[in-house]
Formats: structure tokens, C-alpha cells, sequence
């Protein structure tokens, strides 16, 4: 990518100093089972998923179950006793058996490990799981505390493990569309980017995120954040703004101004929003062009030009882009060529951990979790 790492302060919740977090989770890391250079069996990958209680977990697990020539899917985990019982009796986990932490990390030949636990479990979960030597599939927007968010990825890496964040966005067709237009230059130098994401939050939403630092931007707003760096790198400065609708205590309305130089990108965030699915979006404006998205998820394109690029013809074109099959095959499809060595993933660790810190500054949250 074209960012460089970020730094975190010295020591993390439980006392330990940075540099001894690092040699421990070096040491434990170097023990365990790695992937050979020469990449994984050809077959189906084994893989597996701890917790349930993410917002994206149950599809998440459904995308790896719908993928046999690539996955197979052994077992999950869930510590919650009642969310265990829960999660057995409805599909998508009812045909795959429960299993411990240690028994699923401990299955001979296991690949890769979904985590989709609560946000506060998130990072020392996926960290266990890099320690057993797994590759790991980390849904967004991957844990608070930035310090062991970033020493977590930075251990990946330097073990020849991957962390997959889980921004569905990455591998929508037009995002990837987008992407090679800004990287071959058809827009110019981008002056501005507009972006929005919101929904309607019913009752047990809220009574979710009340609890969850950040609120709606920190939430849903981190997808978005991690297009904006993926086109821009880490913002010099970031301005953030919120106007709650109700006494709660919900960050429900959070707006956010990523500031770069000759460029900002403004990033919405509202779980009030009654038309939010037809409503999302985004837009990008450049010296040579724009490129809007619209709805977000839908293949939707709207592209301007003020000279032919990329075999697009000069002017304003309505494009529709051919989705594949469900909304998270994209990332699957992808880890699985990671997994069997056959390339690297374009996002790498300077990258989360910019998109990170970003969304923790956007989210008004940093200073509790740098």
C-alpha cells in the first residue's frame, strides 16, 4: 500500500510493556505450526470460526460453508454458554459441530480461523489464534485498544501470517473498479471524497452499541474509513462531530473530516436514518474526473471523465456491475489463495494499522484506545 506504520503508547491494559508483549507473542508465534513456503494442499482448506455474537458472524460462517471447493469447515466456538445453545438450534451452525477454543485450534491440518467474537475479545482472540500458527479472519473493526491491535498485526506479518480484516467493501466490484481508476490516475488528483452509511437501529442495536465505544462510526463507519486510506493513506488530521437524536447515550448521528494534503474526505455515520441501505454511498471528485457509488453495495456506478481512460469513453457513463453470488465471497475466495500460497494480500499490517487509528479518531475515541 502507499502508508507507512503508525506507533501506540508503551503499555497495554494489563501492565505489560510494548517491547515485552512483543517478545512474548514472538516467541509463542515461533513455536507454533507455520504455513509452508510452498503453500497449503490444493484441496479444500480447513478452517473454523470463534464466536457468534459479531454482527456478521452467522454470514460470515454461511459464505465458508457455501464455498466446499475451497473451505471445510470443522467447527466453531462459543464461550457464552446461552449464546452456544442459541447459535446450535439455527442455521448456519447447526450442521457443524461446537467445539473448545482448544479443540478447534488443535485440529490437525486447520488453516484458517474466522473471529467473530464481541469488539472487547476481538484482538487477544486473534492473537491466540496467530500463536497456533493460523492464519486469521478478523471482522472489523478488530478491537479498541490500538496498542495491541497494532503489535497483534505487526506480529502477523512478521511471521508469515495473514490477518484478513473483514471490510466486505475491498472486494465489491465497484470499489475494485474504483480502485484502479484512482490507482492509473483517470480522476486526477482527488480533491474530495463524500461518504455515507447509515441505517435505522431498532431497540436491541442500541442497547448494543450503548455499551460499545465509538458508536455508529466506530461500527459502520470503519468500512467506509478503510476505502478513504486505502485511496489516501492516513490523514494528517481528523475532525469529528456528533449529534445523538435521543438521551440514551448511543453516538447514533457522527460525522467525520479526514483531513489531507489538497484533499478532505467527509464520512457519515447515522443509525437513524430510516432510508439508510437505498441511501449509502460514495463519492469521489478529482481534477479529471468523479466516481460515485450509489447504492454502496449495489454495482451501481456513476462515472465521469474529461478524457478517455481505462476504456471508458470521455464524459458521463451509468454502469452496472456484475455482483458475485453473496455479499462476502469476495473475502473467502481471496483467503483462500492466500492460504494455499498462491499470493499475498493486497492490505497489509501498515494499512490496518492506519485504518485503525482512523477510525478511532473518527470515532472521537482515541485517547481511549491509543
Amino acid at each position: 500500500m502507499w502508508i507507512h506504520g503508525v506507533g501506540g503508547r508503551s503499555m497495554n491494559r494489563w501492565g505489560l510493556s510494548r517491547r515485552s508483549w512483543i517478545a512474548g507473542g514472538c516467541a509463542a508465534i515461533a513455536g507454533a505450526r507455520l504455513p509452508s513456503a510452498s503453500g497449503e494442499s490444493a484441496g479444500p482448506q480447513l478452517c473454523g470460526q470463534i464466536g457468534t455474537t459479531h454482527p456478521h458472524a452467522d454470514g460470515k460462517f454461511a459464505a465458508m460453508l457455501a464455498r466446499p471447493a475451497e473451505w471445510r469447515v470443522v467447527g466453531w466456538v462459543e464461550e457464552d454458554e446461552r449464546q452456544r445453545a442459541t447459535a446450535a438450534g439455527r442455521k448456519p451452525y447447526a450442521a457443524v459441530p461446537a467445539m473448545t477454543e482448544q479443540e478447534l485450534l488443535g485440529t490437525p491440518g486447520l488453516a484458517a480461523v474466522t473471529v467473530e467474537t464481541e469488539l472487547a475479545a476481538a484482538t487477544a482472540t486473534a492473537l491466540r489464534v496467530l500463536q497456533a500458527g493460523k492464519h486469521v479472519h478478523l471482522d472489523k473493526p478488530g478491537g479498541v485498544e490500538h496498542a495491541a491491535f497494532a503489535t497483534m498485526r505487526r506480529l502477523a506479518e512478521a511471521s508469515g501470517l495473514t490477518v484478513q480484516m473483514g471490510y466486505m467493501l475491498r472486494y465489491n466490484p465497484a470499489f475494485e473498479l474504483l480502485f484502479r481508476a484512482v490507482r492509473e490516475g483517470w480522476l486526477g488528483a482527488i480533491t474530495e471524497i463524500d461518504a455515507s452509511m447509515g441505517k435505522l437501529a431498532d431497540v436491541g442495536t442500541r442497547r448494543q452499541i450503548v455499551v460499545q465505544p465509538g458508536g455508529a462510526m466506530f461500527e459502520i463507519g470503519c468500512h467506509l474509513i478503510d476505502v478513504v486510506v486505502t485511496l489516501l493513506g492516513r490523514p494528517s488530521r481528523v475532525e469529528t462531530f456528533s449529534t445523538p437524536s435521543a438521551e440514551d447515550g448511543v453516538m447514533d448521528n457522527q460525522l467525520a473530516v479526514l483531513v489531507y494534503p489538497g484533499a478532505t474526505a467527509v464520512v457519515r455515520a447515522n443509525f437513524v436514518d430510516p432510508f439508510g441501505g437505498p441511501r449509502r454511498r460514495f463519492n469521489v471528485t478529482g481534477t479529471l474526473g468523479s466516481f460515485e457509488i450509489l447504492p454502496l453495495e449495489s454495482g451501481r456506478v456513476q462515472l465521469s471523465l474529461q478524457r478517455e481512460s481505462g476504456g471508458y469513453a470521455r464524459g458521463t457513463q451509468n454502469l452496472q456491475l456484475e455482483l458475485p453470488g453473496g455479499r462476502y465471497d469476495g473475502e473467502f475466495a481471496d483467503l483462500a489463495g492466500v492460504v494455499r500460497g498462491e499470493k499475498r494480500l493486497s492490505w497489509d499490517a501498515a494499512h490496518d494499522i492506519a485504518v485503525h487509528e482512523t477510525a478511532l479518531r473518527a470515532s472521537g475515541i482515541w485517547e481511549a484506545g491509543s
